[in-house]
């Protein structure tokens, strides 16, 4: 039995982790045969109610290594100190972590976007897949978005000679592909797609929430509190997001409110949910017609409610593929270039990414006239480059285990 290690996971509160890996894992059965995945948690008894089944499937919770220093370094390394943007990560990993680690034959960092300057530099990432290579273990940065790094120059060169060292990178979108292989002149890149295109949904009852509509059917509408960086100028984006539900509905449509980052304990920070919800306050007045999905769904089950919808308008990338690969036209309001590379190379030159600061009630507007008015050619692309997209992850597991072949 194979065995793999995840680095960069850690909780199945954003649910678009949670589709990574449990996409990452079906496809480690189908390649691998019976596999054994030891998914790190910091919360193994809420992430295990998230999948209940996730044992039968080769998964193993195990602790995840959250480091005191993690906070302190991270803003210690935003000081203009080039010695301190390359230190990496200085700070010696428990035992634990090393025999963890140690037991496994690969080690698949996984998560989307932890290769990035999205959430400060990447370190402990970055030393825990240091670790893995130092004890011998092959190690695969697996569908995700990588880079650019050059807003902080003097930890590009350590960040390259880092990538280097890994066995396959795969990436999930032609910007990430040109920039590794052009800019950083890496060869140990390929190009695939996100894992969670491969997602199996799960049928749950949508009667309960379903919002009524006329024959004009219903929008899928994602936000997260994540907007409230991008104001400008006075902006209330909001604001903005509430008049477009209002001139939807006075147009005819149904609005769902589908709810992608929710923190498993409750939190308020970061919580899609509770966001929305006070949204949908100040939308009572619109009855019926404007509906939130329940907050405990799980990512399969996520999947399957946004496959119902007519037209999909999403903030969270993995929302966006939910929608993306279940046929659903999407618009996909975009604050970072994975939005804009994964639209690129599944629909081309299309109108379907919003930029954040430019949203509006308008330019909101405009995205689902897009989509009403060019449903039938997206849903046709769509249905032509799917099977490619999934194709691609296949190709990329087949790749792992031809790269991994002396180790597994």
């Amino acid at each position: 039995m194979k065995r793999f290690y995840l680095t960069g996971q850690r909780s199945f509160s954003n649910r678009g982790c949670e589709a990574i890996v449990r996409s990452t894992v079906m496809m480690l059965n189908k390649t691998f045969g019976q596999v054994e995945v030891l998914v790190p948690s910091d919360d193994i008894t809420r992430d295990k109610k998230q999948w209940p089944d996730a044992a039968e499937h080769g998964v193993r919770f195990v602790d995840a290594y959250i480091p005191w220093q993690t906070r302190y370094w991270a803003h210690l390394q935003r000081l203009p100190c080039a010695l301190i943007k390359s230190a990496g990560w200085p700070f010696a990993f428990p035992d634990a972590l090393r025999e963890q680690i140690n037991s496994v034959d690969v080690v698949l960092s996984v998560g989307g976007d932890n290769y990035s300057l999205d959430y400060r530099l990447p370190s402990l990432l970055m030393g825990m897949d240091k670790l893995a290579v130092e004890l011998g273990k092959p190690v695969c940065i697996w569908g995700a978005s990588v880079g650019p790094f050059e807003k902080e120059p003097q930890f590009v060169p350590r960040v390259r000679k880092h990538l280097a060292t890994m066995t396959l990178i795969t990436v999930r979108e032609s910007i990430s592909y040109q920039y590794l292989t052009q800019t950083l002149g890496l060869n140990n890149v390929m190009q695939m797609a996100d894992p969670a295109f491969t997602l199996t949904k799960e049928p749950v009852d949508t009667s309960p929430f379903w919002p009524q509509a006329t024959d004009k059917g219903v929008i899928g509408f994602n936000i997260s509190p994540l907007i409230e960086r991008y104001k400008r100028n006075g902006q209330d984006l909001r604001a903005e997001a509430i008049q477009f539900i209002r001139d939807a509905v006075a147009k005819g449509f149904g609005v769902l409110l589908v709810s992608h980052v929710v923190p498993l304990d409750g939190a308020q920070s970061n919580n899609d949910a509770s966001y929305m919800a006070g949204m949908l306050q100040e939308l009572n007045a619109l009855g019926e017609a404007v509906r939130i999905m329940p907050a405990q769904v799980n990512a399969a089950q996520i999947k399957h409610v946004i496959s119902q919808l007519r037209y999909f308008i999403g903030a969270r990338t993995h929302a966006t593929i939910a929608a993306l690969s279940s046929g659903v036209p999407t618009l996909s309001i975009a604050y970072s270039v994975k939005a804009k590379g994964i639209n690129k190379d599944l629909l081309g030159e299309m109108p379907v990414v919003l930029p954040t600061p430019e949203l509006t009630a308008e330019s909101l507007m405009s995205g689902l006239n897009y989509l009403v008015s060019n449903e039938q050619i997206i849903k046709a692309k769509l249905a032509s480059n799917l099977p490619v997209w999934r194709e691609r992850v296949a190709l990329a597991a087949d790749a792992l285990k031809a790269r991994t072949a002396t180790h597994v």
